[in-house]
Formats: structure tokens, sequence, C-alpha cells
């Protein structure tokens, strides 16, 4: 049998962007900003940064000092390169201050506060 070796860097944009559409913006942006020129090209681009959803990253691990590790990814690498390209951040009130922080967002038109449940809050501040 013949196999090709075919990557997914081999791939058209068109596709590429048809795959990480599938995917939630947070995700695609987290795992693949500084991979690879083209995927940086293509994850920074307005379609994957014009809304960005925050808040999901405490609602999908539990573990605080993953949180922070990925909150201070997004702050210090990620939202610098696409803070030109954010129309609208939906985040935690206990993370609003770093992530607003983070950069200037100049087309930043909309900002949806999410309440943390009680028991995901008193693990946040306590670092559990």
């Amino acid at each position: 049998m013949n196999y090709l070796d075919i990557g997914i860097l081999d791939l058209p944009d068109e596709i590429l962007v048809n795959i990480l559409s599938k995917l939630k913006h947070v995700d695609a942006l987290y795992s693949l900003v500084g991979v690879h020129e083209r995927f940086d090209r293509i994850i920074c681009d307005a379609l994957f940064s014009r809304s960005i959803d925050l808040s999901t990253i405490s609602s999908n691990y539990k573990n605080a000092s993953l949180i922070n590790k990925i909150l201070n990814r997004f702050c210090v690498d990620i939202l610098p390169k696409i803070h030109h390209n954010i129309e609208c951040l939906t985040l935690e009130p206990c993370s609003m201050e770093y992530i607003l922080q983070a950069s200037n967002y100049p087309n930043l038109h909309k900002l949806n506060l999410v309440k943390l449940d009680i028991e995901q809050a008193l693990n946040y501040f306590n670092g559990t």
C-alpha cells in the first residue's frame, strides 16, 4: 500500500478554518497561538478573536492553579496579539481586572460578566 505523508499544515487555509471553527475559540487560541506562524495568522484573525468567552475556563477546569496558568497565558501571550480584534469579552468578575489590564481593547463594545457559583469562587480564591 502507498500512504501519503500529509500533515495538518499541508491543508489549505479554508479547510483549516473550517476545522478550527468547530472548536471553542478560547480552546483554539490557547492550544494554537505560538505553535506555528500559519496557525497564528489563521487563529488570530478577527473570525476567531472577535468574541472571547474566558468564563468557560473555570467551568472546564476545577484546579485553581491550572485556571491561573491558562488565564496567565491569555493575559501575557494571547490577548496582546489579538486585542485590536476583540469586540466582546465574557469574563468572571474575579478575573476581570487582570484580563482588562492585559491590553488595550480599542474595539471592545460589549463586556459580559458571568457569576461564579459559590463553591467555584471559594476554591478560586483559596487556591484549591
